[in-house]
């Protein structure tokens, strides 16, 4: 997925994913952050603002490469939208606009 891709499903997408979860998926932003350090090891790796003033945030562990993608209500509440593995941090520059796709 391109950048601008992930970027798109992260600040558009997931937040409404989000908001179809079911309960089971969803928890107090401190019970799910706790969760992902114990069980996975998963720091945040990355954060946003997503619709409806939600906050998107990726969770991986470098040691083992598990991911896990949250949104957080502006009422506190988690929801779980993806998880996977092999997880990779990234830099790259934009193409140059003679380059661009």
């Amino acid at each position: 997925m391109s950048r601008l891709g992930f970027v798109f499903a992260t600040t558009v997408l997931l937040p409404l994913a989000a908001a179809a979860q079911p309960a089971a998926n969803c928890a107090p932003r401190e019970t799910v952050v706790a969760r992902l350090a114990s069980a996975y090891g998963e720091t945040r790796q990355s954060i946003g603002l997503g619709s409806n003033n939600s906050v998107v945030e990726v969770f991986a562990s470098v040691e083992s490469g598990t991911w896990t993608i949250t949104v957080t209500t502006a009422a506190g509440l988690t929801c779980l939208v993806a998880s996977g593995q092999s997880f990779e941090a990234l830099a790259e520059a934009l193409p140059t606009k003679e380059n661009d796709a």
